[in-house]
């Protein structure tokens, strides 16, 4: 008895190996920082600005709302609470059709600022950034 005791002990430390890489990251909540910038609520960063300036362009606003708040689509306000940007890439890009959110994918806008919008929507999540009209830092 004694020899099998020993024998599974030694096999334990194997059964931690196998489980697949990244196992404990993807079932913790997202710890992923989001790069953006924000001075009184309302003056960003310029890669931020063009997330805010690629939410009204493409007028995410008819399900958001006008503050994220939700409306036919869910609050992006909560939803950004634990929403990592590779669900939020998968999303735009994949779409939703059955809930009624569609494919950007064909978008050269959401293309080229996907990660700008996760910024933008990610501080208004945080409350860094106050709903509204945004500028520019260094605007004067």
């Amino acid at each position: 008895m004694k020899g099998r005791s020993i024998l599974l002990l030694a096999a334990l430390p194997a059964a931690f190996v196998l489980l697949p890489a990244g196992y404990a990251q993807n079932n913790a909540p997202s710890a992923q920082q989001v790069a953006y910038k924000v001075v009184d609520g309302n003056k960003v960063d310029s890669a931020t600005l063009l997330g805010w300036k690629t939410w009204r362009a493409l007028a995410c606003e008819r399900c958001h709302g006008a503050q994220q708040q939700g409306m036919v689509g869910p609050s992006l306000i909560d939803a950004f609470k634990t929403l990592d940007k590779d669900e939020f890439h998968r999303t735009v890009f994949g779409g939703r059709v059955a809930k009624g959110m569609p494919d950007f994918s064909s978008s050269q806008m959401m293309q080229k600022n996907w990660e700008n919008l996760y910024a933008y929507l990610k501080g208004r999540s945080d409350g860094q950034i106050k709903p509204g009209d945004l500028q520019a830092i260094d605007a004067k």
